[in-house]
């Protein structure tokens, strides 16, 4: 039998090296919430994939208490759906609640996208939404409307900015 290529030989050797990887005794275990988390404050992905995924809902029915595309979403049964649903991080039901989320305060100049930024009047929060980069963020804004894109500098939105947070 005449001997085998080169390149066939390094292909047989790595197969062999991927099968045998396979056959490990390690368990391997599922991320917890915790570690999702921590592991996705030290990387971009987390950021553009709760981007990406935000604005793939835009148009989805807005319905007060929904968090799911198919019953629709109020403002933050969209943003724990994202972070879910992308990252399996669990956040706080209401827009309230993800305020006081541990994280970061940040300024409107240095937001990034997935950053939580809120709205209300006074001390009290009672909107959020997810930002997205270039002003703008997704959010689930009011009952006969969709989950739509707006820009942070609408005066209306303006008006009633209250912050920002990062939670990842």
């Amino acid at each position: 039998m005449p001997p085998m290529p080169v390149p066939a030989r390094i292909a047989a050797s790595l197969l062999g090296l991927a099968v045998l990887a396979g056959c490990s005794s390690q368990p391997s275990r599922p991320p917890t919430a915790d570690t999702a988390a921590a592991q996705a404050r030290g990387n971009a992905f987390p950021a553009s994939s709760v981007t990406i995924r935000a604005l793939g809902l835009v148009g989805t029915p807005y319905r007060y208490g929904g968090n799911t595309p198919e019953s629709g979403f109020d403002c933050s049964g969209l943003v724990t759906y994202v972070f879910a649903d992308m990252l399996d991080l669990r956040l706080p039901r209401t827009s309230r609640e993800l305020a006081r989320v541990q994280g970061p305060k940040i300024s409107a100049e240095r937001l990034s996208s997935g950053d939580l930024v809120f709205f209300g009047s006074g001390d009290e929060v009672w909107h959020v939404g997810i930002y997205v980069g270039e002003g703008r963020f997704v959010h689930a804004p009011s009952s006969g409307g969709t989950v739509r894109l707006d820009a942070l500098d609408n005066p209306y939105w303006q008006r009633h900015y209250s912050g920002a947070k990062r939670v990842l």
